[in-house]
């Protein structure tokens, strides 16, 4: 068995490794970290959970710390690029945890952040700057930073800033850095512009798939509740008022739907804080050390917001609203059943989204279970109508009509439970997860 000792990474970064408790390198740590650490560039395919940012953290550190070359007064030896200001703060967290016995110094450049401690900062020159597309751009026009020394750029939940628009923004940066350099790309999906883009700017890289890509990690049970719009709300109180669910991310479309859902989840009584791109830097952080530390057990968080959150023994996910974008889903899930736990997702969904949610299942290929199934059985998606299945056309051409089964209830189907009757086995869900 592979031990982080046998990577070949410097004593101080193994000394912090061991201070955190970590003995064995995840799958993506054990794979990535060798070829990193020989300077090849690398494409990776990971989900979130997987261990993926010490991955590429770890082999940058041990360059910095092999090197101990002082950076050029406004430049930097490292820059990683991240889709939000949350990953931003993670990745940043990773560095310092696993740098921490060896002096490398980093500084975050993030928008939602005054611009001039990030100046100031920069000034001297640093080893690893942590940036978001648009606020580093920022930095580049008005001459706060520099690019020419960069060693290695790392281009972090790639497929996520494709999403944001966040393509030229990249392009221009990455026009800007050394040819001579090692690169990292690293992404849930690998849809064609981001294997465009890696055709663009890696060379000869080594690559790396721990899961495949788009599919939902295998631990999560996942179930899905028919509901009305109008109900909603109630079936969510409900389901978060159960002991249960310990911690849960409440996932909603837009931002003044999270502000809605976070007022009637208080109004309810229960301790709830949102986070979304219209909260200020301050603002979303003190709600993720409420969220984190406890004094709120749900998080209510739009797709943008809550990519790059990094919160341990997240047992629940929910769904409030069908995301537009079914890889989103995949990522939503994902903060719940990280390093090796089990989770629970479950999903609302009304009416009107019922296509989402038939393109959610065509992706991850399973139809999800109602409630009501055992939430973590797979149903298998019903196969495609085949050409024999089509009605059949009379002499004339014209297709017949099909008859009806002839044992069919006539009338008004029989009313079942609503989603808060005894019947409705969301007990039974939650009790089973």
């Amino acid at each position: 068995m592979t031990t982080f000792q046998d990577l070949g990474l410097a004593e101080p970064l193994l000394r912090a490794v061991a201070a955190e408790g970590y003995v064995t390198p995840t799958p993506i740590q054990a794979r990535a970290i060798p070829p990193l650490l020989a300077g090849r560039d690398l494409l990776g395919t990971a989900q979130t959970g997987t261990g993926k940012t010490a991955a590429f953290v770890l082999p940058l550190l041990h360059r910095i710390a092999e090197r101990r070359q002082p950076p050029a007064p406004r430049g930097c030896s490292a820059l990683i690029l991240v889709p939000t200001r949350e990953l931003a703060a993670q990745v940043a967290d990773s560095l310092r945890t696993y740098g921490r016995f060896a002096r490398v110094s980093s500084a975050v450049v993030i928008g939602g952040a005054r611009p001039g401690p990030q100046i100031r900062a920069l000034a001297p020159g640093i080893d690893a700057v942590i940036a978001t597309p648009g606020r580093l751009l920022d930095h580049l026009s008005t001459g706060a930073v520099r690019l020419d020394r960069v060693r290695a750029v790392v281009l972090d939940e790639a497929d996520h800033m494709l999403d944001l628009g966040f393509m030229p923004a990249i392009r221009r940066i990455m026009a800007k850095l050394p040819a001579a350099r090692q690169t990292i790309l690293l992404s849930a999906t690998m849809p064609a512009p981001i294997r465009a883009l890696a055709g663009d700017f890696l060379t000869d890289p080594a690559e790396i798939a721990v899961a495949p890509a788009s599919r939902p990690i295998e631990r999560i049970a996942q179930s899905v509740v028919h509901v009305d719009s109008a109900a909603k709300r109630g079936v969510l109180v409900d389901l978060l008022g159960d002991a249960a669910m310990e911690r849960a991310i409440v996932f909603t479309r837009t931002k003044r739907g999270a502000d809605r859902v976070n007022r009637h989840l208080e109004t309810a009584g229960l301790a709830a804080v949102a986070i979304h791109g219209n909260k200020s830097q301050g603002q979303r952080e003190r709600a993720l050390g409420a969220f984190r530390d406890g004094r709120a057990r749900i998080l209510v968080a739009t797709d943008i917001a809550a990519r790059g959150i990094d919160v341990d023994d997240v047992s629940h996910v929910v769904n409030y609203e069908l995301p537009n974008v079914p890889e989103a889903y995949v990522h939503r899930i994902g903060r719940t059943a990280r390093a090796g736990r089990d989770g629970v997702a479950v999903t609302l969904c009304d009416p009107e989204e019922r296509k989402l949610l038939r393109d959610i299942e065509r992706l991850i290929g399973y139809r999800i279970g109602a409630t009501g199934d055992d939430p973590g059985r797979r149903v298998e998606a019903p196969p495609r109508r085949t050409e024999a299945a089509k009605p059949a056309a009379d002499k004339s051409g014209r297709k017949r009509r099909a008859r009806p089964p002839k044992n069919k209830p006539s009338g008004r189907p029989r009313r079942r439970s609503g989603p808060d009757g005894p019947d409705s086995g969301l007990a039974r869900m939650l009790g089973g997860a």
